[in-house]
């Protein structure tokens, strides 16, 4: 967010937080991008704090933390304290969560596979209406046609992106009959090291398809000890994840942190992973 709107942000989430019984004496962002996270101090509080326009991925969100809520999954826990919803407030939707301190030793690939695991079997037993990872794709697409959507992507990457999109969610979605819910982009910045142990956040993103794509996400090393996975897909799943990546980053809103660097370090990872794929 820009500061004027980061500053508008903060209050919603403080004032919303307060109003609520919570003691708020400090707010810390510890994350800025679209939507924003908030530690509110002392009562321990992480406030995800998004434009109202996106009210339905928090309230998606909520939701999804809800139904894991009773399933043991690996996730962070909306605060007991307040209501399980989404508040309004200044053009802002507002949902609260535990706050969890992290410790300092990074997650092991064994750990991370681990979290992978029990939180595939932990979506396995809640029934959820969530999008296909192919609709996500259909978006990515939409955008990388659009030359008024994302102006300055050359015609090149424009067709690099455009095929590897298309083709590799075509051939990835043959076969939905392993399809579940998934986290959706369980990447390391998104399972948070705690005294609980491994924990996801960001569950906005869940979605269906097939366990490898998830697994994409998470680091190689991970892969070698989620042993049910299987490697060449997952492979494939990686190449196309990276042009979704690299599809985002070419929007002409996108407001990524060193966008320009990520925009040239996506393209190459695309090909890479093609070249990995036998698809080059």
């Amino acid at each position: 967010m820009e500061p004027w709107e980061l500053r508008r942000a903060v209050e919603a989430g403080r004032a919303t937080a307060s109003e609520l019984g919570l003691q708020v004496n400090d707010v810390v962002v510890i994350h800025n991008s679209d939507r924003v996270a908030l530690r509110l101090a002392p009562c321990d509080v992480l406030a995800r704090v998004a434009p109202s326009g996106h009210r339905a991925d928090s309230e998606f969100e909520v939701e999804v933390a809800h139904h894991l809520a009773d399933v043991d999954a690996p996730v962070a826990e909306l605060d007991p304290r307040v209501a399980p919803r989404v508040y309004l407030r200044d053009a802002f939707a507002i949902s609260l969560w535990t706050y969890y301190a992290p410790v300092g030793s990074e997650i092991a690939p064994a750990d991370h596979a681990d979290a992978l695991r029990r939180h595939h079997a932990a979506l396995r037993q809640i029934d959820l209406d969530a999008p296909h990872f192919t609709d996500r794709v259909a978006v990515a697409l939409r955008e990388v046609n659009d030359r008024e959507r994302s102006p300055e992507l050359p015609d090149s990457d424009r067709e690099l992106l455009s095929s590897t999109l298309g083709g590799l969610s075509a051939a990835i979605s043959i076969d939905k009959a392993g399809d579940q819910l998934l986290h959706g982009e369980p990447h390391p910045g998104n399972l948070l090291n705690t005294r609980r142990g491994p924990l996801f956040v960001d569950l906005a993103t869940c979605c269906r398809g097939p366990i490898e794509f998830d697994l994409s996400h998470a680091p190689e090393e991970a892969g070698k000890h989620y042993a049910e996975a299987d490697h060449d897909l997952t492979q494939r799943c990686r190449a196309l994840n990276w042009a979704l990546f690299s599809a985002w980053r070419w929007r002409r809103d996108d407001q990524m942190p060193d966008r320009d660097r990520w925009r040239v370090e996506g393209l190459n990872r695309v090909r890479a992973a093609l070249d990995r794929c036998g698809l080059g």
